[in-house]
């Protein structure tokens, strides 16, 4: 295992939302609606880490390694499969993977509520889990399946400039997907589109 100690940011994260809007947003909204049950997929689920920091908060992803049969190589939350230990829940699935992955302990998350289930096309389907953690924290790599981690201000995803469609070709079809690039870094696929969905209802006044 890989250990990480995450620090407190600098930089700007406006606009600057705390865990209170979160919490009023998520608390608002229908909770995880699901696909349709006709659409078939595996179910799995991702956890949404939020960290508030002293200019708002930032959310927490990680670079996965590039020998990993599914996403190698991509930036994405914490997550995976849900396994018969999780007895079909997608919040503990959620935590679970994330300390598996990252080493950081359910404890230590404060779990809001559940977004709308989305289906990838590699064929899961994932339940986004939102969870609030206060800094600071100190990290586990599980080396195998992690790279890194690092954190991006909600504000920069908030920002339009910040963000573009682009097409990909992936198993000989053609997708759009939303990008970003942060320090280095390229977000896109699900992961993108969750944050941006994200960022962009409460950008719109929801909380």
């Amino acid at each position: 295992m890989v250990q990480t100690t995450i620090p407190i940011q600098a930089g700007s994260a406006q606009p600057a939302w705390r865990a209170l809007d979160v919490t009023r947003w998520v608390a608002a909204r229908p909770h995880g609606v699901p696909l349709s049950p006709d659409l078939d997929g595996t179910p799995a689920a991702v956890l949404i880490p939020l960290i508030e920091r002293e200019d708002g908060l930032w959310v927490l992803l990680t670079q996965r390694t590039a020998h990993l049969a599914h996403h190698p190589g991509q930036v994405s939350f914490p997550g995976g499969r849900l396994e018969d230990s999780d007895e079909g829940d997608p919040i503990a699935c959620a935590l679970r993977e994330t300390e598996e992955e990252i080493g950081l302990t359910q404890d230590r998350v404060s779990v809001l509520g559940r977004l709308d289930e989305r289906l990838t096309g590699t064929g899961f389907r994932v339940t986004p889990v939102i969870g609030i953690i206060q800094p600071p924290f100190t990290l586990e790599l599980d080396a195998f399946e992690v790279a890194e981690v690092f954190e991006v201000p909600l504000g920069f995803i908030a920002n339009p400039d910040n963000r573009s469609r682009q097409t990909r070709v992936y198993d000989g079809r053609e997708r759009t997907h939303w990008h970003l690039s942060w320090q280095g870094r390229t977000i896109w696929g699900l992961t993108a589109a969750i944050l941006v969905g994200l960022v962009d209802e409460l950008a719109s006044g929801a909380v």
